[in-house]
């Protein structure tokens, strides 16, 4: 194999290119009717009441964060992510807890709910779905019901995914959901994110804190508002809330909407690579993929666990060794509480299950475009290795 094979990549064609060079001619390339019509796609897409799209998906988080946590407010949140899920909780001066992970990486909801039992000022919880197999929507409907707090699902990694009929970002057991359009998701927006939740307040509150703060109804300066006839200035606008520039454009947009009608063909590839990958590993004492196939995850990682102790060589070696061979891999995550800012902070902790994880996986390449002989060869690489260095 001639060419190097990421672990992940996007896919623009001809349609995605047209459909940001109309906007580009356009009168509007940010803040116009694309960025309505995307946030519309996406509540389709997710069966949800709103949504916000914005520069990011760490804006997302931030937004999130703060329209739904108070300063000092403990939140479980997984170690098995990317900094911003947690970071975002610091963002809002509150207070991350650390909670382990199950054995298919997601955060483990039984220990939440013991945590839960024993602490009543715990106020929030963080659920990532991890490489995009959902969290269990029946567990967390009851931590939702049962308990006075915020749930926040990110759903970053899980845009199509689905659990006992619910579906990633719909918010039906959470308050809030966040999505990314990083190039590696299932959809790209070149950077992006949104945020979706069925609360009408929450909403409102994030539209304000997307664009600096500023309001233009429910005006609390009436004086200015208004002129002295009592007609509205149509100039008038208000800063109520200290807020931030994450608006994303029309150009984004475009680009987003395009992609969106591609998503359930990129499911679908996804989805077929993961099975490929399955059924290649099993009944293999050296490799295993983290769960059992899922027709209803989606995919944004696919997780091989390899057992390391029956190998001659490190994991950092194997990393290496499938990089001659021009294949990519990658690693999802370091433990969050590993991070020398998150150290200081006093999280000197060890987690069984995300240290064992965390020892043991690395992300093999999976994206729309992978071709079967390039995913073969991808499988031919990793079993060669795990053959020539196994004790």
């Amino acid at each position: 194999m001639n060419k190097f094979i990421p672990y992940g990549r996007q896919f623009i064609d001809e349609n995605d290119i047209k459909s940001v060079i109309n906007v580009l001619k356009s009168d509007f390339i940010t803040t116009g009717s694309k960025v309505n019509e995307f946030e519309q796609a996406i509540c389709k897409q997710c069966n949800v009441n709103f949504s916000v799209a914005v520069s990011s998906g760490t804006a997302a988080l931030h937004l999130a964060s703060l329209a739904l946590l108070n300063e000092n407010d403990k939140v479980l949140v997984t170690p098995n992510t990317f900094l911003s899920t947690v970071n975002s909780i610091l963002y809002a001066k509150a207070k991350p807890i650390f909670v382990d992970i199950d054995k298919d990486g997601n955060i483990d909801l039984d220990i939440c709910y013991g945590l839960l039992k024993k602490d009543p000022s715990i106020k929030a919880l963080y659920g990532v779905h991890f490489s995009g197999n959902m969290l269990n929507q029946k567990k967390l409907q009851g931590i939702k019901e049962e308990f006075d707090i915020k749930i926040l699902e990110d759903c970053a990694h899980s845009l199509g995914a689905y659990n006992n009929s619910v579906k990633a970002g719909s918010c039906k057991n959470s308050d809030i959901s966040i999505l990314s359009f990083h190039p590696v998701k299932h959809i790209t927006t070149g950077e992006g994110g949104a945020i979706t939740t069925n609360n009408n307040k929450i909403y409102n509150k994030i539209l304000s804190l997307r664009n600096n703060g500023v309001v233009k109804n429910n005006f609390e300066n009436k004086n200015y508002a208004f002129d002295e006839k009592g007609n509205k200035n149509p100039w008038y606008y208000e800063m109520q809330n200290l807020g931030f520039n994450y608006r994303i454009t029309d150009i984004q947009c475009a680009l987003g909407l395009s992609q969106m009608d591609k998503l359930d063909k990129f499911l679908k590839k996804r989805r077929k690579i993961a099975k490929k990958y399955c059924e290649h590993f099993a009944n293999n004492n050296l490799i295993s993929s983290l769960y059992d196939y899922k027709e209803n995850s989606a995919y944004h990682l696919f997780v091989a666990k390899i057992d390391f102790l029956k190998l001659k060589i490190t994991k950092a070696e194997f990393f290496n060794f499938m990089k001659e061979k021009g294949v990519g891999l990658q690693v999802h995550y370091i433990p969050v509480y590993k991070q020398p800012y998150y150290q200081k902070m006093g999280f000197d902790i060890n987690l069984k299950n995300c240290e064992d994880y965390y020892n043991k996986t690395v992300s093999l390449p999976i994206y729309y475009s992978l071709s079967s002989p390039e995913q073969d060869f991808v499988i031919d690489a990793v079993l060669e290795i795990l053959e020539k260095y196994k004790k």
